[in-house]
């Protein structure tokens, strides 16, 4: 190993021959490993012979200062097993421990801690020196810091306050504090409550695009007290909102900071640029990121307990950053359970459209395809027809990316393109594994479009998403795709486009008029104006001044039938298919916004943004 790894260091030009001969005869003389001596030579950092030693044996490496482990997980190995073989547990997932280790070869410890825990063993390489450190800390006691339980709502509680200093009064007055946080009407999360001292900060410096990125001063910076308040109040702030995204985004001149609420972005702050990097960094640390790729998106994800009303709330991000010109965009997406909708009834169906749609996931075969842009709802839908088709006698199986909820008695998949696990890959081994219901993900491309609609034919109802604009002119994708006409009409039960719009506020809701010729422009008939009431929210402490608060659905729900299926095989365009789906009865996406009109649900604003006549 030694030789090895001293071979790789000299061929990289990372030390010369030199310093290798002098690292092995100092390891002659006082024991231990290559790595570790060169590290207390001073001839290369602890960074360069993990990131070595992780490509030599294929092992991912892990920075534990980075890291904050449960207790529970530490109790798992003792403390003399930790420093006899130079190792620290960091996760636990099922059946399956993490164990950081300076030497991966080392077997004999993976056994010994494989016999006493009970659990498999997945080694991750990490620096000697970390590892010492951190069973210092951990194991003495020296150090407890709990980010995602109680110390988050005392932080998330200061942050609030204002007042700078930690609370003694325990969870409940921490959580409180965070539930009723800022005046509801006011957008603005007010910088005045957060000590961004400049000499604090003199250290840090924006890092250009050729300048050396200080990994340590950046990860240092990450932990100072107002950026972990500023990060745990955004994320608390968020649930409170009723926000279901976070934008953090970097100008030249500006750091902004949005939530999207009810599908519309909103301006909450904008913080001072000096601590740009350390709030990105913060993020990308707690969603276990690589802080030193600034050049390459990365994917995600953030889990935190937090007490809120005296109640434990799991809040669970998906995380995504994306480079931009002026640094990292980030993007965080709110998955909250308790939003996730799985009655279909109060979704905002038309009782027809509701009738078909039932109707077709009831079939024993054929596909059902849900179309709409990104946040259109499609997911909920579909979580919400695999719950009420979720049965002891029925095999669902879901390939999904990314999984965003997890529901019980259904066999979801996440996809992992770097090794190969697609769509279509996932498909091909659901159809070996006995199913009744399959839902992919997405369908992207021909491949999957064929192994999908193969499906279909063979007994099996399938489930599936498409980026398209209505119902009909989903089929001309599929075709577009290279999906034979006579395919797509033998397999397609049901198309159904969907938007989301907001509704309007309950508290604030009062009555308007509108010129009847601009009623009849929208799509209202010119005889049923006159008796047609109009609402809108004035807007009031319970919306955010905005006058909408929550939303629901619009549906096109066009169902394959034999007239249908005949135009299909003929190769009828996407306008000829509407006109026939609407002639048997389809209630067009205007339609269902018209129907939401006069049921005083929204405004004829929401619904002319969303839909075309």
């Amino acid at each position: 190993m030694s030789a090895k790894l001293g071979e790789i260091l000299v061929r990289e030009n990372l030390i010369t021959p030199q310093q290798l001969r002098d690292a092995l005869e100092y390891q002659r003389n006082n024991g231990g490993r290559l790595g570790s001596n060169l590290v207390k030579l001073g001839v290369v950092s602890d960074d360069v012979v993990t990131a070595v030693l992780s490509r030599q044996y294929g092992v991912p490496s892990i920075n534990l200062e980075l890291f904050q482990i449960e207790p529970e997980v530490i109790k798992l190995i003792s403390h003399e097993v930790a420093l006899k073989y130079s190792v620290l547990p960091v996760s636990k997932v099922g059946a399956t421990l993490t164990l950081a280790m300076a030497d991966p070869t080392n077997v004999f410890a993976m056994d010994d801690i494989k016999f006493m825990t009970g659990f498999n063993v997945e080694p991750v390489i990490s620096a000697e020196s970390s590892i010492q450190h951190a069973i210092g800390k951990y194991y003495t006691g020296s150090s407890e810091i709990d980010i995602f339980d109680a110390a988050f709502a005392a932080d998330a509680e200061v942050a609030f306050s204002g007042n700078g200093h930690g609370s003694s009064n325990g969870h409940s007055k921490a959580a409180s504090t965070a539930a009723e946080g800022l005046q509801a009407g006011d957008l603005d999360v007010s910088l005045d409550r957060f000590t961004f001292d400049s000499a604090e900060h003199d250290d840090f410096e924006l890092v250009e695009e050729n300048d050396e990125i200080d990994l340590a001063a950046l990860a240092r910076a990450s932990e100072d007290a107002p950026v972990v308040r500023l990060v745990n109040v955004l994320l608390v702030d968020s649930l409170r909102r009723g926000a279901s995204d976070i934008h953090v985004e970097p100008y030249e001149k500006d750091f902004r900071i949005r939530f999207r609420i009810d599908g519309v972005l909103y301006d909450v702050m904008h913080p001072p640029m000096k601590i740009r990097d350390p709030l990105i960094s913060r993020l990308k640390i707690m969603s276990k990121l690589d802080i030193s790729e600034k050049r390459l998106p990365q994917d995600g994800r953030i889990k935190i307990k937090v007490k809120i009303d005296d109640r434990s709330r799991e809040l669970d991000f998906r995380v995504s950053t994306l480079p931009t010109l002026f640094g990292e965009k980030v993007v965080l997406r709110l998955l909250d359970k308790e939003k996730l909708m799985l009655d279909m009834t109060k979704l905002g169906f038309e009782v027809e459209s509701l009738e078909k749609f039932q109707r077709a996931i009831s079939n024993p075969y054929g596909m059902v395809l849900v179309t709409g842009p990104t946040g259109s709802g499609k997911t909920n839908t579909l979580y919400s027809a695999l719950q009420s088709l979720n049965t002891p006698e029925t095999n669902i199986m879901t390939a999904e990316d990314p999984v965003e909820f997890n529901l019980q008695g259904i066999n979801q998949v996440q996809m992992k393109e770097q090794i190969g696990l697609n769509f279509a890959a996932a498909l091909r081994s659901f159809l070996r594994q006995d199913p009744n219901i399959v839902l992919v993900g997405e369908i992207r491309d021909f491949e999957t479009a064929e192994i999908a609609i193969k499906a279909a034919l063979t007994g099996h109802l399938v489930l599936s998403t498409l980026h398209t604009n209505d119902a009909p002119s989903t089929v001309s994708r599929l075709v577009n795709m290279g999906i034979e006409p006579f395919l797509v009409a033998t397999s397609v039960n049901i198309i159904q486009a969907q938007r989301l719009i907001r509704r309007i506020c309950k508290e604030c809701k009062e009555e308007v008029h509108m010129p009847s010729e601009g009623l009849v422009e929208v799509g209202f008939k010119p005889e049923e104006v006159g008796d047609l009431r109009l609402y809108k929210g004035r807007g009031c402490q319970a919306c955010n001044n905005t006058g909408y608060k929550g939303r629901v659905g619009l549906y096109e729900v066009m169902e394959i039938t034999d007239e249908l299926r005949e135009l299909i095989i003929i190769g009828a365009s996407a306008m000829e298919l509407r006109r026939k789906a609407i002639e048997l009865g389809m209630i067009t996406l205007r339609e269902s916004g018209l129907c939401k009109i006069r049921d005083g649900i929204t405004t004829i604003e929401e619904v002319v943004k969303e839909t075309v006549i």
